[in-house]
């Protein structure tokens, strides 16, 4: 566990989806914007989970 204090480890933020008129529609594959945001989901998925966890409170009493 590291020993930052927690405003030195701000919350990662959700990648923005693509904008409308981004897609060209083409089925580019792995190109496809939607394929880069998806990746960037789940990446986001990790970080907040392992963030999560560098924060979990111990319960009171």
């Amino acid at each position: 566990m590291s020993d930052r204090p927690v405003h030195d480890d701000p919350a990662p933020l959700p990648p923005e989806p693509p904008q409308e008129g981004e897609c060209c529609e083409d089925g580019c594959g792995e190109a496809c914007v939607w394929a880069h945001y998806n990746e960037a989901r789940a990446e986001y998925a990790r970080t907040l989970a392992e963030w999560q966890a560098r924060h979990v409170r111990e319960p009171a009493g």
